[in-house]
């Protein structure tokens, strides 16, 4: 067993986990500012757990405006080891339908002006080149497969996300085009997320749930309603799917994982020093 921290992420329509035990929340402030929301502490079957809901309590931040450098340094700073991310999704493929989860591998950038590094500028001394392949953890992607097909969800290991600025939703020719780069699924918020968490030297892994098919499909038109609905009928899912996945991450030994992950990050900075919280 591993001496581990599990962040969770929660997305669209999942703002808290009334699972998690002793909690308590923690208002903190970071270099580049304060989290979309308190984070939430506790454990869940006696594993550490820290949640933040990345739009704020009630969904007040647009996705453009989630201040990500925050919510990444703050979840570090606590001790989290890995991070679960939540995030609602398009789906861009027939098979992947509303209510199936997909287990991302890749992601397309098509944001703009956010805010993808803690380093240059407003930020740390340095540059940081950090190498996004493996995007995400593929040690606790596999975890988090296999605890869908226990519980019987359907899910779809490995995809590609397309991560727009929004916050409006895509023109047909656009997901026409998102289709022609071969995506599985689209969002607004993976980007910058997952590109904080490897230099922050975490393990990150995303849980995309498909609320609907965008709109390249004639007969099933994206709109917010439609997205609320699928979400309401889901987060119960998504919360039993964390609260089965976090006991099996806690009884791995992530030792040489989680340094292989730091030493990336690390050894990313030029002319600076990585991000580290060790005493």
């Amino acid at each position: 067993m591993s001496n581990v921290k599990i962040g969770v992420i929660g997305g669209s329509g999942f703002y808290n986990m009334e699972q998690i035990e002793d909690f308590r929340e923690v208002d903190l402030s970071t270099p580049f500012g304060a989290p979309s929301a308190p984070l939430v502490e506790g454990s869940v079957g006696g594993v550490p757990v820290c949640m933040v809901a990345r739009h704020g309590l009630g969904h007040s931040l647009l996705p453009a405006d989630v201040n990500y450098r925050a919510n990444i340094w703050a979840l570090k700073e606590r001790g989290v080891t890995h991070i679960l991310a939540v995030t609602a999704c398009g789906s861009l493929q027939e098979e992947i339908s509303p209510g199936t989860f997909v287990i991302l591998d890749n992601f397309i950038d098509r944001t703009q002006s956010r805010k993808q590094s803690f380093y240059g500028g407003d930020g740390l001394k340095g540059v940081c080149h950090i190498p996004m392949e493996p995007a995400f953890c593929n040690r606790t992607r596999s975890i988090i497969h296999q605890a869908c097909k226990q519980l019987g969800f359907k899910v779809v290991d490995g995809g590609t996300v397309v991560t727009i600025q929004g916050p409006r939703f895509s023109s047909r020719a656009e997901s026409n085009m998102f289709r022609g780069f071969g995506a599985h699924v689209i969002n607004m918020t993976t980007v910058p997320e997952v590109c904080l968490a490897r230099e922050a030297g975490l393990s990150y892994t995303s849980i995309a749930l498909a609320t609907d098919y965008d709109c390249w499909k004639e007969d099933n038109q994206v709109d917010t309603q439609s997205v609320l609905k699928v979400l309401a009928e889901n987060v119960d899912r998504v919360k039993q799917l964390i609260i089965h996945v976090i006991p099996q991450i806690n009884q791995e030994d992530w030792s040489e994982t989680l340094l292989d992950i730091k030493k990336i990050a690390k050894n990313s900075v030029i002319g600076g020093e990585s991000i580290s919280f060790d005493s």
